[in-house]
């Protein structure tokens, strides 16, 4: 996951490198994002929701001839479905491109559809490595998997490095589809002993109950993915670079919790899936939720300080990653003012992470599926309640996101209490008040570590740059993790007794 995330700010500091924050990269936006739609509608939404509860049930050694039938079927059906929908993408790309940038300048949109000509075969290939990484986490093999990002990443950043300078942002398109075939091929070495063909076989029980647990998540992926394609209509009206802002914002926001929530959440799922199996036992209710207690508690003590230290760090951040090249200080003014309104809601989008699928691993797609939909609306009320009284604006449409995300978290929180049980007596409580503590302690060495930065005269505009980011941060880690072991927060002692072991082995 540290790969995959530091990978992830290289492909975009590359982009803003050759491209900047123009009507341009708003154009591979949207053709990058249709592909990604698709994967996260059809095989991103069933790993957590469907594949992995099920396959789980089929990991046993006994059960391994049923399990490869299973994913052989799927793996036949999402690669013959996928080809004829990509092909009838092909023939409306410019239709698509104007439904989701119609506010783009006509040669922006111009641009997207042939760019989307180049993006929209990755479907397949990002869906079968999705049905692919399902199987390995149920096996819990998660080392392959986990670079699955990562090595997607690479491709658009190798492709984009030695050709944009002959062929543009479309080299880029092209390294979006290069990574999707990386994912692909990055996954076989772990199902080398799978025994796999083609198959078309409806009847198997497990087909049906992957089927039957899909069709809510199915639901409300729609309805999520309409109200992006809605977002980014409404942001392309407000101008060519406000896609690529919040592209950029996006990245950085995701960082963080794709280190910790992202990571935490599917290293818990199997176990949570295997105690949901036997809640009719004696404390099987008690033991999901320590589990889940256990997940949540680090995902505390990770993403508070680290959405404090970055909300304070926005504009030296950005400044480091992106404003090289064609990249822009108003570009960086915006990116940094769009990021800090994300990180209103970054908190509760890292805590809704694994409640979800805390109800994936009970097999109820329902309820997440339910409550994505009134996230929906309350967005779009948030996002469109301003345009009555005055143009929309990009901050508009931010704030909505992080209403959103806050709302989401706090029903999903409700509900577990009323399904499963409270997490009262878990130490989340006494987690998160330790954790803000220290935070608040960083914050105030960070900020007068940051003033002092900026006083200094720098050999190079560079170390400047560099010397903003990095001692600050340093200071403000170090003071955080010190605070918190002092206070015997169990997750920090955990980790630096991990990193230690590690540190071990490598000398």
């Amino acid at each position: 996951n540290v790969a995959s995330r530091v990978l992830g700010l290289v492909r975009d500091t590359t982009k803003s490198y050759f491209f900047g924050a123009s009507g341009m990269v708003s154009a591979f936006n949207i053709a990058a994002k249709v592909p990604m739609w698709f994967y996260e509608l059809l095989a991103g939404g069933m790993v957590s929701a469907a594949l992995v509860p099920v396959f789980s049930e089929y990991a046993k050694p006994e059960k391994r001839a049923e399990l490869w039938q299973i994913v052989s079927f799927l793996l036949t059906l999402t690669a013959a479905g996928l080809a004829v929908l990509t092909l009838l993408g092909e023939m409306i790309a410019p239709q698509i491109t104007w439904l989701i940038g119609g506010g783009l300048s006509p040669q922006a949109l111009e641009l997207s559809a042939s760019l989307l000509h180049l993006t929209l075969p990755a479907m397949i290939f990002l869906n079968l490595a999705g049905v692919m990484a399902g199987v390995l986490y149920a096996l819990q093999r998660f080392t392959l998997p986990a670079f699955n990002a990562a090595i997607f990443n690479l491709g658009i950043v190798l492709t984009t490095v030695f050709f944009a300078q002959k062929f543009g942002v479309h080299a880029m398109a092209v390294g979006l589809l290069l990574g999707a075939i990386l994912q692909v091929l990055l996954q076989l070495p772990g199902l080398r002993d799978a025994r796999l063909r083609p198959v078309f076989n409806w009847a198997h029980p497990a087909v049906r109950r992957i089927a039957r647990l899909y069709f809510p998540i199915v639901l409300g992926l729609v309805v999520d993915m309409i109200s992006r394609a809605i977002s980014y209509r409404l942001a392309s009206g407000t101008g060519d670079e406000s896609i690529a802002w919040m592209e950029y914002a996006t990245t950085l926001m995701q960082f963080p919790l794709g280190l910790t929530s992202a990571a935490i959440s599917v290293a818990i799922l199997p176990t949570l899936a295997r105690q949901a199996a036997a809640r009719d036992l004696p404390l099987s209710d008690y033991e999901f939720l320590a589990t889940l207690s256990k997940g949540l508690r680090l995902v505390l003590v990770l993403i508070i300080p680290a959405t404090i230290g970055l909300f304070l760090l926005a504009n030296p951040v950005v400044k480091l990653i992106f404003e090289h090249g064609d990249f822009r200080p108003r570009d960086t003014i915006m990116t940094t003012l769009v990021l800090r309104l994300y990180l209103l809601g970054l908190i509760a989008a890292a805590v809704d992470l694994p409640l979800v699928h805390a109800f994936y691993a009970r097999q109820d797609a329902w309820t997440p599926a339910i409550v994505g939909l009134i996230g929906v609306f309350i967005y779009l009320a948030v996002a469109l309640s301003p345009s009555f009284f005055r143009p929309m604006q990009l901050t508009d449409l931010i704030i909505a996101t992080s209403v959103q995300l806050t709302t989401h978290m706090l029903i999903m929180l409700g509900l577990l209490r009323y399904r499963v049980g409270s997490l009262n007596g878990y130490g989340l409580g006494s987690t998160a008040c330790k954790a803000t503590l220290a935070s608040a302690v960083m914050a105030v060495l960070t900020a007068g570590s940051l003033y002092g930065t900026s006083i200094v005269t720098w050999h190079t505009t560079f170390m400047g740059e560099l010397a903003a980011v990095i001692l600050p941060g340093l200071i403000g880690a170090v003071t955080y993790l010190g605070l918190m072991s002092q206070m015997g927060v169990p997750e920090i002692t955990r980790l630096l007794s991990r990193f230690r072991l590690a540190a071990d082995k490598l000398t």
